[in-house]
């Protein structure tokens, strides 16, 4: 039986998660700590002076346009012109590849979010005269590019103190070591609103730096002019805003572009230059994460079909498969199935996908294990994209679920546990308060998750404009008079009356026509 705890004993909980004080900003280490990044932005300042020209390459998930977009911005502040190139998912794959490298001329190119493993772009840059600076946070190969720089947290010379921080955040020091070197009077806060966007996106642990970061970057978001912001803040439409509205409704449509169509729209709405042009482009985000949602659906069933659930990682693959999906179906199987997963997309003989990770299973280095079978990989102990040859997909599986074979079962659940069951008279506007003082809540710092077990059905009403969503009334316990509201969206149950329910949910704060209130959001029903 789980635990029964009141609003004191959470608080203490949730206490208990930090060792120490949250950092201010003027407490962050000092970028010069990073190996190489004072070189970088003396070569970056040197090519300024000199009048020559920069490109920079991003990628086309959030933390890649993020980053691309401080960038920009910066920039614009010199002023000094700055070719921006996020490469296109379909036609260029990832990063910097030659087939980018083919369109670009420029004295220096700078990658952001992405070039850690780019061996063969680096060549070609030596071999055409072109400088190459890589400011990546991936995990780096037995190999380094062959570049006139590399900053990368999780590189072995490096001596930062937190590695576990996302692509924006490195391209973000830059910049300031830049700022230093040039004597330029731009405050480096302006791009924090950008900067909390791609550190909960990117899935970082939200402790230590980046909990500061993000911390200081929601406040920023809500009181910046900058047109993205406006509507971000206009479409969220709340008193203040938490990491959740940007994992869950920001995130997901800046990801779109990239996914669907090209990643320049979502740029373009980070770096638009009035709010009429930034909503917009916000619409069309919306348009594409409205398609993206219903590709998604319909190759999740199809995987879930081909999925063998004997196997310890999951590996899939079909021809046809939307490539801009394949992660969040990898996702989508791992809350399914509770183990890693694999997605492939196939087309023409090569096959290209995702993996996801579940607990504590590093899906990274088991990839790495049987590299011999693939054609490219890259990532980090959560999600990693890998490509291979069609004909080689089964003896991967069948490699990659042998070098999993002694993983100890207990590696496999999540680490995001129950924190306790939460007796009905507790959950109220104090409880909100108490878990407010704790965000932003994400990786390293999950939100409290409460279950309820065998509590009472009184009703089940449908709701929504297409009656798509569920309300389950249930009394926690047979003797009570208040009743609790649970809340699945996008899920239709039709439960018949008097019967029991156990299910786990998270409580957020909901506002509604000036009024606040705790809402429960189921997170997952075991039984009823």
């Amino acid at each position: 039986m789980t635990e029964i705890i009141s609003k004191e004993k959470l608080y203490n909980i949730l206490l208990s998660r930090f060792k120490t004080e949250d950092k201010k900003l003027s407490q962050i280490q000092s970028p010069s700590l990073l190996a190489d990044a004072d070189k970088a932005a003396k070569k970056i300042a040197d090519t300024i002076r000199a009048n020559k020209r920069i490109t920079l390459v991003g990628d086309y998930d959030v933390d890649g346009v993020s980053s691309t977009a401080i960038m920009v911005e910066f920039f614009k502040q010199i002023p000094y012109p700055l070719e921006a190139i996020i490469p296109n998912r379909f036609k260029d794959g990832y990063g910097v590849s030659p087939t980018v490298l083919e369109r670009i001329d420029a004295d220096l190119v700078i990658t952001v979010d992405n070039g850690i493993t780019a061996v063969e772009a680096a060549n070609i840059c030596k071999e055409r005269g072109i400088e190459l600076i890589i400011t990546d946070h991936h995990t780096p190969s037995d190999t380094l590019p062959d570049a006139y720089a590399i900053v990368d947290p999780k590189l072995s010379t490096c001596n930062y103190p937190f590695s576990e921080i996302c692509g924006a955040q490195v391209a973000w020091f830059i910049l300031g070591l830049l700022k230093k070197e040039l004597k330029l009077n731009i405050d480096m806060k302006q791009f924090l609103d950008i900067l909390a966007i791609a550190i909960v996106a990117d899935i970082m642990p939200l402790i230590d730096i980046n909990r500061t970061l993000v911390q200081e970057g929601l406040k920023v978001l809500m009181s910046s002019n900058r047109p993205a912001s406006i509507i971000i803040r206009d479409f969220i439409k709340k008193s203040s805003l938490s990491s959740e509205d940007i994992a869950f409704q920001i995130a997901p449509r800046i990801n779109a572009a990239g996914r669907l169509e090209d990643a320049s729209i979502a740029l373009d709405f980070f770096t638009a230059k009035d709010t009429s042009r930034a909503y917009d482009l916000f619409e069309e985000l919306n348009n594409l994460n409205e398609l993206r949602k219903e590709t998604e659906a319909e190759t999740t069933k199809k995987a879930i079909n081909l999925a063998d659930n004997n196997d310890k990682i999951i590996v899939v693959a079909d021809e046809g498969w939307h490539e801009g999906v394949v992660g969040i179906v990898a996702a989508r199987l791992v809350d399914k199935f509770d183990k890693p997963a694999i997605v492939l997309s196939c087309e023409n003989g090569s096959a290209k996908g995702s993996a996801r990770s579940i607990g504590d299973i590093n899906i990274y280095n088991l990839i790495k294990e049987n590299k011999h079978l693939l054609t490219k990989f890259g990532g980090h102990k959560m999600a990693a994209g890998l490509g291979l040859n069609v004909d080689n997909i089964n003896n991967f599986r069948l490699a990659i679920n042998q070098s999993a074979k002694n993983i100890d079962e207990l590696d496999f659940l999540p680490i995001e546990g129950v924190t306790g069951i939460m007796p009905s008279d507790e959950i109220d506007l104090e409880l909100l308060n108490i878990m407010e003082q704790f965000e932003p809540y994400g990786e390293a710092n999950p939100k409290p998750l409460f279950k309820i077990e065998n509590a009472y059905i009184e009703e089940v009403k449908l709701f929504g404009r297409e009656k798509n969503h569920s309300k389950i009334i249930v009394k926690q316990f047979e003797h009570e008079r208040k009743t609790l509201e649970l809340i699945a969206f996008k899920n239709i149950y039709e439960i018949p009356p008097k019967r029991t329910i156990t299910c786990t949910y998270r409580i957020t704060k909901n506002e509604f026509n000036n009024k606040i209130s705790p809402q429960l959001i189921i997170n997952k029903i075991y039984s009823y």
